[in-house]
């Protein structure tokens, strides 16, 4: 196995086109583990720990521009208040120690269904920077995931940043498993209010062959708060977007769960979790009153 280790992303995307076969290897959290199981075994491995520009995040006009090799814990203790449904799921991941070395990046990298950071990313309406020789494209997240374990990237293109809106409403991300946290999800969930443009969004993930947007429930969502008249939400309001949110999965029976337990749980997180955040909206509107 050849090891490459460019210190800049130049020599990064030169070394991608010419080994377009050689694995991204950032914090290693997933890629690691496959090679001690011996379940890979690629011709190389490109390392990316070296590349600075990769370790970045710059605001501008709304947009926070996160850098593919961002460790968790930074966003945690820097986006904070920029992301803070990507800060939520982010808390989740693994120990303290993989969440100094895992990546947003890594997650796009892996396209698990169970990534805890993809249905964040696909609530907010993130966009995944990618890049090679031949360019730089954004690829929108709800086209970026086109199978189980598998993206949208060209063989030669490396993900370079994540896109997201700076957020003017609350987020909310929560997961069933065994633990919060160092544990594959049965299932999660995300949902973002936009109270701006009117809009909320929402995403699954672990239901499906990929992660998913739940469109009908955010029609549905979008339509029924009011926004322009804050009053604590209806109990058929919350469970008529428990029921979308568990129609939009398409689960499967494993080890961890089966597909009714999903959806059952699904929906009781989509209720829960649109009750903490439309709370949060409502505490604002009074402060703001």
């Amino acid at each position: 196995m050849d090891f490459l280790r460019p210190a800049t992303l130049a020599e990064a995307l030169a070394a991608k086109a010419e080994r377009p076969e050689a694995v991204p290897l950032a914090g290693g959290t997933d890629v690691m583990v496959e090679l001690n199981f011996d379940h890979r075994r690629p011709e190389a491995l490109l390392d990316l720990t070296r590349v600075a520009e990769l370790a970045a995040w710059t605001t501008r006009d709304g947009t926070v521009r996160l850098g593919a090799g961002v460790p968790y814990t930074r966003v945690i203790t820097e986006l904070g208040d920029e992301l803070p449904g990507l800060a939520m799921a982010a808390r989740t991941v693994g120990s303290p120690q993989i969440r100094n070395r895992g990546t947003v990046g890594g997650n796009l990298g892996a396209a698990s269904p169970a990534g805890d950071t993809h249905p964040v990313l696909l609530a907010t309406g993130a966009r995944v920077e990618v890049a090679s020789v031949r360019g730089t494209r954004m690829i929108p997240a709800d086209e970026f995931y086109v199978g189980v374990k598998k993206h949208a990237l060209a063989p030669d293109e490396l993900i370079v940043a994540v896109h997201l809106p700076v957020a003017t409403g609350p987020q909310q991300f929560a997961k069933v498993g065994t633990r919060n946290a160092m544990v594959i999800a049965v299932c999660s969930f995300a949902v973002a209010l936009d109270p701006r443009r009117r809009r909320a969004g929402a995403a699954i993930g672990s239901a499906g062959p990929t992660p998913r947007r739940a469109h009908d429930a955010e029609e549905f969502l979008t339509g029924e708060l009011p926004w322009d008249a804050p009053a604590p939400l209806g109990d058929p309001v919350q469970r008529r977007f428990g029921e979308l949110v568990a129609g939009a999965a398409a689960p499967i029976d494993d080890v961890r769960g089966t597909a009714e337990y999903r959806r059952h749980a699904l929906a009781v997180l989509a209720r829960r979790t649109l009750g903490w955040a439309w709370q949060d909206y409502l505490g604002g509107q009074r402060t703001c009153a």
